[in-house]
């Protein structure tokens, strides 16, 4: 048996609106066995300013290298090794949890596999595969197309069959995709609810990029458990997501990443103007949710233009900018996530019993958002990964 002795200075559970001050985590193997004010023990004890849970990713496409024109194509060998570098980006910057939502080949999987195995540092990973996409509807490249209600349900049974976490689809259009819209609707509700229900029926959850209204509605209706970016909420889509406990992951970071670097970093014109036509509608919809007490997780959508495996960051600075409350983006970042991907029983807060993954932070988040960036060490398992 291991045993790690952690003093924090100061203590932001996931769970409390306020910290607690000078506390000992005490962790044998993986797991938190015991919370309690500080006193001195025998054994070395890891003294940190702050301390919090591990942060989560709930949107990255963990392949994909960053920081390069539209034009470039890597080699399957060089993603690979970018692939290496990406899973220790979100380990070094505080994320210990991400959700992978699309990947070519469904090799999120065996990615996954080597980081549980030790072959690989890494964060935890839930992993989607494919996405499901209409013929040639957004992400048709690396995704499963299927039309009609047979042929989406057997897209879902073969991802469950390959193993997937969660099934991920596409409802509407995409900023990404050239020659579909971000408002257009795609798949219809009815071959939607037929993939929802074999995800459900496996006992796993579903997640689906949703941009336009329509999209977003058919989604709704058809039972999904997450819309990922919600660029065109209404409020009847407001409404249904508050009655139903639908999570927003609203990926602020990847519009305004396209939008800050623009056709001058090598992003292709189509996807410039349809991140530029989509910001504002963006950043509302956000506001709007947040207003009305919406269940919100975070997501980057790491992997599309110049969104940054490391800058996990971001988001929460995004989401302080647009009006978040900086407990409130902490608790987005552990708690809500955590129960967003249906793994709260054992991540995404500091209690007993729970997997013990933390951040040792340098200053306190709380005073500026930013300083979520001052790491001092990553704890995952109770092993000191950076």
């Amino acid at each position: 048996m291991t045993k790690l002795f952690v003093h924090a200075k100061l203590m932001i559970d996931g769970v409390s609106d306020t910290p607690k001050k000078d506390q000992l985590i005490k962790i044998e193997d993986d797991k938190i066995v015991s919370i309690e004010n500080y006193h001195e023990v025998e054994e070395d004890v890891i003294h940190a300013n702050v301390v919090t849970p591990g942060f989560f990713n709930c949107h990255v496409h963990i392949m994909e290298p960053v920081g390069f024109g539209s034009n470039r194509k890597f080699s399957l060998i060089e993603k690979t090794f970018y692939t290496q570098k990406h899973l220790e980006d979100y380990i070094n910057s505080g994320v210990t949890f991400i959700r992978v939502l699309g990947t070519e080949n469904d090799y999120d999987m065996d990615i996954r596999d080597c980081v549980d195995q030790g072959l690989v540092k890494g964060p935890h990973m839930l992993c989607a595969g494919r996405c499901i996409c209409m013929t040639g509807g957004h992400g048709w490249q690396d995704g499963i197309e299927a039309d009609g209600v047979d042929e989406c349900r057997k897209a879902a049974r073969t991802l469950l069959k390959k193993g997937v976490d969660i099934v991920k689809i596409m409802a509407t259009g995409g900023v990404m995709t050239k020659g579909v819209e971000p408002g257009s609707a795609q798949l219809t509700q009815e071959e939607m609810a037929v993939m929802i229900e074999e995800a459900h029926k496996a006992g796993r959850k579903t997640a689906t990029h949703a941009q336009g209204t329509q999209g977003i509605k058919n989604a709704l209706y058809a039972g999904i458990d997450s819309i990922e970016h919600g660029i065109f909420l209404d409020q009847e889509c407001l409404d249904y997501m508050k009655e139903h406990d639908v999570y927003l992951v609203p990926t602020l970071a990847a519009p305004q990443c396209i939008v800050e670097n623009g056709i001058e970093a090598g992003i292709a014109d189509y996807m410039v103007k349809k991140a530029i036509y989509v910001k504002d509608a963006h950043v509302e919809s956000f506001k709007k949710a947040y207003a009305q007490g919406l269940k919100i997780a975070l997501g980057t959508d790491g992997g599309t233009p110049f969104n940054y495996h490391n800058n996990t960051a971001y988001e929460m600075e995004l989401m302080e900018k647009y009006g978040v409350d900086r407990m409130d983006i902490l608790k987005i970042a552990t708690h809500n996530s955590a129960d967003c991907l249906g793994v709260l029983d054992d991540y995404g807060t500091l209690e007993v019993g729970k997997h013990a993954d933390l951040v040792c932070l340098e200053e306190n988040p709380l005073d500026d958002i930013s300083n979520v960036r001052k790491i001092n060490k990553v704890i995952k398992d109770g092993v000191i990964v950076k």
